[in-house]
């Protein structure tokens, strides 16, 4: 069996509703959302939280080294992602026209968007430094998880009474 096919999906969603179910603040769930991720995921080497702020993806609370502040909408793995609003799971980056290497290691990568009332309002982008790291069963299990993550800052958002759209 491959180390990634133990991953544990429904154990990590459990953890993500109990670990910011009372945090009651977009910026801690989001840092806890990407410590747990992570940690539990093996042969990462970035995970981090991009977020919308107009036309330009910021980057958020991560794990790994120091990586791209900025990356603009439709530019690399991230802003095409955010633009057609759909997953994207790449096995080799160098074969991604317009890459952004932040990070010349990263291999692979899978870019989520986050979404608040159907708007896209981030993005969740994990690398590898193997190519073809991210199977079938990782898109969907992480994909679940930024379900979770969504509902959660939706109802940080709800007990706080804002209008506030952005994640953090």
């Amino acid at each position: 069996m491959n180390i990634q096919d133990r991953i544990d999906f429904d154990l990590l969603d459990a953890q993500l509703v109990a670990l910011t179910g009372n945090a009651r603040d977009k910026l801690a769930s989001s840092a806890i959302f990407v410590a747990l991720l992570y940690d539990a995921l093996p042969d990462i080497n970035w995970l981090g939280i991009y977020v919308s702020r107009g036309d330009t993806l910021v980057l958020g609370p991560f794990q790994g080294k120091p990586a791209c502040i900025r990356i603009p909408l439709g530019q690399g793995v991230c802003g095409s992602a955010a633009q057609q609003m759909k997953n994207l799971c790449i096995d080799d980056v160098s074969e991604f026209d317009g890459h952004i290497a932040c990070d010349a290691a990263s291999k692979s990568e899978l870019v989520v968007p986050l979404f608040l009332d159907r708007r896209v309002v981030g993005v969740l982008d994990i690398d590898s430094p193997l190519r073809g790291r991210f199977s079938t069963r990782d898109q969907q299990g992480i994909d679940k998880l930024c379900r979770t993550f969504e509902k959660t800052v939706a109802e940080h958002n709800a007990q706080l009474a804002t209008t506030d759209a952005e994640f953090i």
